[in-house]
């Protein structure tokens, strides 16, 4: 039998090729910003986990400082919780510990600032005013900071948090009055800017735009009315808000190919993506670097002012009101006061020295601290 010849098989290896504008097939592959199944999925998002973890620590330690059922004889809101409850709605209306206990674990005040307590410029960033206050804070930086962890890195994403929250600390110490301030929403409003220096560095990479700018407007609109009212500082807020946007525009990049382009062969996939990521490296170095040159000189200018004791408020009357707005359902108070104390055997009377107002309490035994809080409120 006659066998047939055999043929030969023939296999056309195409070469890879790579787009000759690259900035353009980039542009026809635009994803919404906030898409999660356009990032790439990673599980190193424990920094934003570690910092939560830290600022729960501290408000519980925070209200166990107060123990409001015994410093306050059981005038307490949500008295079932015991030494957990918080202080009154008038007092404090985010469900919080009071003005002393504020002071005694790190919140900021002028006259402490005087007293070179500069301690307090390291643990104000982590303090909350009040149970409201924490939940509000940690909503928007878990979800800012686990976009930005997944989409650029935890290292990155903690610098920008740790430097933001003490950058907003440091602008809250210009503008700081005799009343205690907590800087904790700083850092979350540094998240914020970084996020929005994001979609602004590659706004031509992403479809919704107007949809990310009113989501993160909302975060920016409730936070600052939050800051409103007492111990949250606004100016906290400002200060993370330009270092975080300072930082974002010095330290992220263009997300990764990888999210946005269609796949390939896996050798065509890695070609593009290390071609891509030694031009991350290039990506505009003069705006990255004027833009950490301004926040390094900001930051050390911040800091010395800060350190002389220099204030800002007294020489402006109406900054206060960004701050904290008058209402009779609390105090904005950051007058010094003395009051008068009378005891009897079975109840004690304080009297503003002020404006003659009074109030009559059924104990004797009240700290200096808490006579200090309650002769705020009576001449407020």
């Amino acid at each position: 039998m006659e066998e047939k010849p055999k043929q030969d098989a023939k296999i056309d290896m195409a070469e890879p090729t790579f787009p000759l504008d690259f900035n353009e097939s980039l542009q026809n592959q635009k994803t919404p910003f906030f898409n999660s199944s356009s990032r790439r999925r990673r599980n190193d998002t424990w920094v934003i986990s570690i910092f939560v973890i830290f600022h729960l620590i501290a408000f519980v330690a925070t209200m166990i400082v107060n123990d409001c059922w015994s410093n306050s004889h059981g005038d307490c809101t949500v008295k079932t919780l015991r030494r957990m409850s918080s202080q009154p709605l008038s007092e404090n209306p985010l469900l919080g510990p009071s003005a002393s206990t504020l002071d005694k674990v790190g919140a900021l005040r002028k006259t402490l600032l005087v007293e070179h307590q500069t301690w307090h410029l390291l643990s104000c960033p982590w303090l909350h005013s009040g149970l409201i206050h924490l939940i509000i804070n940690l909503i928007g930086v878990i979800f800012l900071g686990i976009y930005l962890e997944q989409e650029f890195g935890p290292l990155r994403t903690g610098i920008i948090y740790i430097f933001s929250g003490f950058f907003g600390t440091l602008v809250t110490a210009l503008f700081v009055r005799d009343s205690p301030a907590v800087s904790s929403s700083g850092a979350q409003f540094g998240l914020l800017g970084a996020t929005l220096s994001a979609l602004i560095r590659n706004w031509k990479l992403y479809s919704n735009k107007v949809a990310a700018l009113l989501i993160l407007f909302a975060v920016f609109a409730c936070n600052i009315m939050l800051g409103l009212l007492p111990y949250v500082s606004n100016y906290s807020n400002i200060g993370g808000l330009i270092s975080g946007f300072l930082l974002g525009l010095a330290l992220l990049s263009t997300p990764q190919l990888r999210q946005l382009a269609p796949n390939k062969s896996g050798f065509y996939d890695k070609g593009v993506k290390n071609f891509f990521n030694s031009k991350q490296k290039l990506d505009r170095p003069v705006l990255r670097s004027v833009s950490l040159l301004i926040f390094a000189f900001l930051l050390l200018v911040f800091l010395v002012v800060a350190l002389l004791g220099f204030n800002i408020s007294q020489y402006c009357q109406w900054c206060r009101y960004f701050d904290c707005i008058p209402s009779k359902r609390w105090n904005c108070n950051d007058m010094t006061t003395s009051c008068e104390t009378m005891l009897s055997d079975t109840q004690s009377t304080l009297t503003c020295m002020g404006n003659g107002n009074f109030r009559i309490f059924p104990f004797t035994n009240i700290s200096q601290e808490r006579t200090r809080d309650l002769c705020t409120l009576i001449c407020s």
